[in-house]
């Protein structure tokens, strides 16, 4: 018995019935994790991807510099970085939230340079009519850049989606207690690591299939709502 559920090891598919609520459980940490880390990455490659194409190289070069940083250095390094050397300076974060802001700050590098291509792949001459109307900078950005540059970038974004969800279990290694580290836990107790294992393989399968279903069906409905691709 751990954490308030039995476990039947009477037979192997009475033990993964039993085994499947607290499995569960870690998938729902899996996914909290990996829908903030997501939203992290999302703001915060925006804003480096903003700030890489300013013309002031006293701005942009800093950028470019923070997201290679970001980008050449292992996940694992930023997390203990995040968890062991941050509390030294009175900065202490609970270790789901740690982790986290790890997987955003990690992927927000790559996701900076999906945006950069977006951004890129809008038309001149869109930037030019929003002159021509005496749109503002601002407002050209908003709402021309965009809204044409969001369909483009679906497909990519969705593929960092799936790769967050499968570095989640890295968080492991600060206690989060994600669907990995559950199974495992489940396998030191019991000395049966194949069938937990085995459901966590099944489990992120199923996870990053509906997710992929969830890209492509949002790549396919944008456009349809009267947003430009060209």
């Amino acid at each position: 018995m751990l954490f308030g559920y039995e476990w039947d090891l009477s037979s192997p598919l009475a033990f993964a019935i039993s085994i499947l609520p607290i499995l569960l459980t870690g998938l729902v940490v899996t996914i909290q994790a990996a829908t903030l880390g997501f939203a992290v990455a999302l703001v915060l490659g925006l804003v480096w991807a903003v700030l890489k194409a300013v013309p002031s190289p006293f701005i942009s070069w800093p950028a470019k510099v923070v997201t290679e940083f970001i980008r050449d250095t292992p996940l694992l390094v930023q997390l203990f970085f995040l968890y062991y050397v941050l509390p030294e300076y009175g900065i202490v974060l609970p270790a789901f939230m740690t982790g986290a802001l790890a997987l955003g700050i990690q992927y927000s590098a790559y996701t900076a340079e999906v945006y950069r291509g977006g951004l890129e792949a809008v038309g001149t001459d869109q930037r030019e009519a929003a002159r021509a109307l005496n749109l503002s900078p601002a407002r050209t950005f908003t709402h021309i850049i965009v809204p044409q540059a969001i369909p483009r970038i679906i497909p990519a974004m969705g593929n960092y989606l799936v790769s967050i969800m499968k570095d989640v279990p890295i968080l492991s290694v600060v206690t989060v207690l994600e669907v990995l580290n559950v199974a495992k836990i489940v396998g030191d107790r019991t000395f049966d690591y194949l069938i937990p294992l085995s459901m966590v393989g099944g489990i992120y399968l199923i996870l990053t299939l509906v997710a992929s279903a969830g890209v492509r069906l949002l790549d396919s409905w944008l456009p349809k709502q009267g947003i430009p691709l060209k």
